[in-house]
């Protein structure tokens, strides 16, 4: 990423878990995306855990995220699934293997995998998912999250947008907000229009088609106070974009579920909800998210028109010159 911004006349500054991209108006847009995916680990001899929930990563984890409620359910998504290990610093790979079993320990709280062709492996070695893009009758595939919003953010740059953007790392593990917190604090800068970009899961492909973008009012730290999500909702208004708000769909779900006497699902805990309450408010903003099912998975899928929608409220919004998308 750094490269390949810096080939387009982007200034880079590259920190622990954040890279910073500036254009040549930095103050004309503040975008954010996490570019960690889901992976595992090895721990142990012939022994992989998923990545985001190693113990040592769990104290930035509150228990209040959609990961965490759901990483439970989906083991037998990755049963026969691909995965590569690679060094992590220079990227090159150590071998190939297939998963040949995953299942929750409820000592560790965490899923163990059994991986066939990695028994080579030491401790600290990582494991990515072998996954490949397919663009079938409208709809994107491919482990998306959160690979789709750092494109459309190299795409912006390509086509003209001059603001700052924040790629973080290990979103998943619950820790990217302090990078991006960090930097503010560093620089004595605060902002109210902090656009954080992401995909929302839903569990079929009819609720996810409801609505072509998903923003949010509040997560489960805090309510985002943002004149952008004015912006947003009455930019949808005006082009008749279809949207909806992930909070008030979850508060519907669980007036259902309490009828039931089900459990409450949580409004979720996003890296923007984190900055919000850590920074008492001086940092504000709100989410842009593109509806997705086979959430944490290789197959995670997005309808082209979501995608489309998401650079055409984005170039209004931050590019002088309109594009095509």
């Amino acid at each position: 990423l750094k490269r390949e911004l810096e080939e387009l006349g982007i200034t880079t500054q590259y920190y622990d878990g954040l890279l910073v991209a500036q254009g040549k108006n930095p103050t004309h847009g503040m975008l954010s995306a996490h570019i960690d995916r889901h992976g595992l680990v090895c721990t142990g001899p012939n022994e992989f855990q998923f990545a985001a929930f190693l113990a040592k990563n769990r104290s930035d984890l509150t228990g209040n995220s959609v990961s965490e409620q759901t990483f439970q359910l989906i083991t037998s998504r990755y049963l026969n699934q691909k995965v590569q290990a690679y060094d992590p610093w220079g990227g090159s790979y150590l071998g190939i293997g297939e998963i040949t079993n995953a299942y929750m320990c409820e000592e560790i709280n965490n899923l163990i995998f059994e991986i066939k062709g990695l028994s080579h492996l030491q401790p600290g070695t990582p494991i990515a998912f072998m996954d490949k893009l397919k663009n079938e009758k409208g709809l994107l595939s491919a482990q998306l999250d959160n690979v789709i919003s750092a494109a459309i953010i190299i795409y912006l740059y390509q086509n003209g947008y001059q603001g700052t953007a924040f790629f973080t790392a290990q979103e998943e593990a619950g820790k990217s907000w302090r990078y991006i917190y960090e930097w503010f604090r560093k620089n004595r800068l605060s902002t109210n229009e902090l656009l954080v970009l992401d995909t929302s899961p839903y569990d079929t492909r009819s609720q996810a088609d409801i609505q072509q973008i998903v923003l949010r009012n509040r997560d489960a730290n805090a309510r985002f106070k943002s004149p952008l999500l004015k912006t947003l909702k009455n930019f949808c208004h005006k082009y008749s974009i279809d949207f909806s708000c992930k909070d008030v769909y979850i508060q519907e779900k669980n007036k259902l579920r309490v009828q039931n006497n089900q459990s409450l699902l949580s409004l979720g805990s996003t890296e923007l909800g984190r900055i919000v309450k850590e920074s008492h408010g001086s940092i504000q903003g709100t989410t842009l998210q593109i509806p997705t099912t086979g959430y944490h998975t290789v197959e995670e899928t997005a309808s082209v028109l979501s995608i489309k929608t998401v650079l055409f409220i984005l170039k209004h919004l931050y590019i002088k010159q309109k594009i095509k998308a």
